[in-house]
């Protein structure tokens, strides 16, 4: 636990080691944690020198850091000297052949069965042998690592951290929080994402404790599925497991205090609800409404859906009608709106007026992003999901009435101003204007930022890669660039078909990760013949980014002179973990500029094929995706900042500052914390 809190907080909790003199150990800390691009903070450091015999402590300290930018496992790459001396694509097939040759194997079409092709031919100590060491740059990456509590005060802030989050919680941090609400307090929490209450109720359930916060009937669907080991968001279907006695009591007894009106719900996952109609046995318990939600589940008794209600209003052509069904729902009216706008209903922004106080900020966010994109055309539409799958359709909607919208959006942004907290002095850090205010979670990792989200760097290389370790069969994973002209058009590509081109080197093709696999891609800035770079990773074979034992991307930079092995903890500008559930990724993507590199998060991930994915099949998909990402137009703290100026300063309340990291103040709101700005 305390590695994950180090991981995740960057706040490392104290020790309760006897006193001594560790000043030796608190030297040889900081000076490893900044090899890895880290630095401990004054009050850490101070911790360390007064503790006998903190050698295991530090050694934590380090290993958490590490784990957290990917800096555990050794990054061997195929070709040696990389990135010097990559051969050309032809010429490495050939030498491949040659060898096979040597070796009495019989030459095949598939380069896969050459004995030396994908199968790294040196060992890792080789391998740095061959590279000198890494000169320091002032460019290279410094961050602060913080002293907390004690490890159960700080096990405590980051359960309570998570289950109050306003914002829904990516996978990893769900799972943490389950964890974590099996041994700590939860009290009195205002939980207000619907899979956070389950979480804590299936903890509830389990320790036979009184259930909180069930107001709906999916609200009790969730706790079940949760408390199955299945998905709490109930996007992928769950096998219910059998509950006990008591806890069948518990959940038919939730499900009967749930109010009448919330049986057009059911419909929404009938399946689901007769698979744990099985599991409960409702009959044999004296509860009616909870046997009404099954019954409504096998078509035994009538429940007209609140959205039902709706379709029938939208059908009839009777789009204010639909708008004042929708105003008793405040929620399903802000996310219907481009629809009643498009259908032209009346006295919208009164309805809106009405309906906001009752509305969660990151859907208030949701709508102004959304919106601020709807009165132009656009030639297609990138849907993703929640769990980052993406499809492409064509717009064939018409644009939005700009004043129609306008009104909509002044009421939109009152509320939230409204919202937001009193401060004496703003301060907002440059670096992170063009970051995206999350609204849902993002992937585990370092420097992660919400889809959307842009930042800026320097380096006259830019290197990302790829990393993996496989579960149970041997899998083959394969970096590759999509390179994009000025106008998105296609430049070429880098890959294991595509050794080099111009600017761009492949660290060459590992097809086994027994023990970890890793591919690196270098850009060159100055002689790179493209304008914006996509990285992708294909499963080619195996198993996939949610089946591996571990998967991550990730990108750094450095000067042509700071020489140094292929991975530098140092030189690592984010580290993202990949568990999304198509056979291609697309985690970021680069446009060069001047002197610097733009990045612009998009967490998305194709279906691919379930065999052979390479980048050539996919380009054209890539090139609409990346177009779409850099036109649309997100919800970022430059426009939160403008929001903020709107409002008053108060001379007796703090000073609120927003950077991308803690300083050593710790009075820094960070990208995480944005959605507690927006308190509803």
């Amino acid at each position: 636990m305390r590695t994950t809190i180090i991981k995740k907080t960057l706040r490392v909790p104290t020790s309760d080691g006897a006193p001594g003199d560790g000043a030796v150990v608190a030297r040889q800390l900081d000076a490893a944690l900044i090899r890895s691009g880290f630095k401990a903070s004054r009050e850490l450091l101070d911790h360390v020198s007064g503790l006998a015999g903190a050698e295991d402590y530090a050694a934590e300290v380090v290993r958490a850091v590490k784990e957290l930018i990917g800096a555990r496992g050794q990054h061997n790459p195929y070709f040696k000297e990389f990135p010097h001396n990559v051969p050309d694509t032809l010429a490495f097939w050939w030498e491949c052949l040659r060898d096979a040759l040597e070796q009495g194997v019989a030459p095949t079409n598939n380069l896969l069965d050459l004995p030396k092709y994908g199968r790294v031919q040196h060992s890792y100590e080789e391998m740095l042998r061959v590279h000198d060491e890494l000169i320091p740059s002032l460019k290279d990456r410094v961050t602060l690592v913080h002293l907390g509590g004690t490890l159960e005060e700080e096990a405590q802030r980051l359960f309570e951290e998570l289950a109050t989050s306003p914002i829904p919680l990516a996978e990893n941090d769900r799972a943490l929080l389950g964890e974590l609400a099996v041994v700590c307090p939860d009290g009195a929490l205002d939980v207000p994402v619907r899979e956070n209450r389950a979480i804590l109720n299936a903890a509830r359930l389990v320790a036979q404790r009184p259930l909180q916060d069930i107001d709906t009937v999916t609200d009790v669907l969730r706790l079940a599925a949760e408390a199955s080991g299945g998905d709490v968001t109930l996007v992928e279907p769950t096998r219910f497991r059998s509950f006990r006695r008591p806890e069948r009591r518990a959940l038919l007894g939730a499900l009967n205090e749930v109010a009448e009106s919330k049986l057009g719900d059911v419909g929404q996952h009938r399946e689901a609800w007769k698979r744990l109609g099985e599991r409960l046995h409702p009959h044999e318990y004296p509860f009616e409404r909870a046997q009404d939600v099954f019954a409504v589940a096998r078509r035994e008794k009538v429940a007209r859906s609140f959205a039902g209600q709706v379709e029938l209003a939208f059908a009839e052509n009777d789009a204010d009608r639909a708008a004042r069904i929708l105003a008793k729902a405040p929620g399903l009216l802000l996310r219907q709106l481009d629809r009643l706008l498009r259908n032209g209903a009346a006295d919208l922004a009164a309805l809106v007026e009405a309906a906001v106080p009752e509305v969660s900020s990151r859907v208030l966010v949701s709508v102004l992003e959304h919106l601020s994109n709807r009165t132009t055309p656009d030639t297609a539409r990138v849907f993703a999901t929640r769990s980052r799958r993406v499809w492409i359709a064509d717009d064939d909607r018409a644009p939005l009435d700009p004043q129609a919208v306008a009104a909509v959006v002044e009421v939109v942004e009152n509320e939230l101003v409204r919202r937001l907290p009193d401060y004496s002095e703003l301060v907002v850090d440059d670096e992170v204007l063009d970051v995206v205010v999350p609204v849902s979670g993002t992937e585990e990792g370092f420097g992660v930022l919400p889809r959307g989200s842009k930042l800026t760097f320097d380096g006259d290389v830019l290197r990302f890669f790829v990393h993996w370790r496989q579960q149970a069969k041997r899998t083959d994973y394969d970096l590759s660039a999509v390179l994009l002209g000025e106008d998105f058009e296609y430049k070429g590509q880098v890959s294991w078909t595509r050794l080099k081109g111009e600017g761009a080197l492949y660290s060459g093709d590992v097809t086994d990760a027994s023990d970890g696999a890793t591919e690196f891609i270098d850009l060159h800035r100055n002689s790179l013949d493209a304008k914006y770079v996509v990285p992708q990773v294909n499963v080619y074979s195996g198993e996939g980014f949610d089946e591996v034992a571990e998967s991550m991307f990730g990108f750094m930079s450095r000067d042509r002179d700071q020489m140094g092995k292929p991975f530098e903890p140092s030189t690592v500008r984010a580290r993202s973990a990949m568990r999304g559930k198509g056979k291609v990724a697309l985690p970021v993507m680069f446009e060069r500029e001047g002197d610097s590199w733009f990045g612009t998060w998009l967490h998305l991930y194709l279906r691919g094929a379930s065999w052979g994915n390479r980048v050539e099949e996919n380009r054209d998909v890539v090139k609409l995706i990346a177009a779409a990402a850099l036109r649309r137009k997100y919800f970022t703290v430059a426009r939160l900042r403008d929001l903020l100026a709107r409002g008053a300063s108060t001379k007796d309340a703090p000073v609120l500052r927003i950077g991308l990291a803690q300083d050593e103040t710790g009075t820094v709101t960070t990208v995480s914390e944005l959605g507690k700005l927006l308190s509803d």
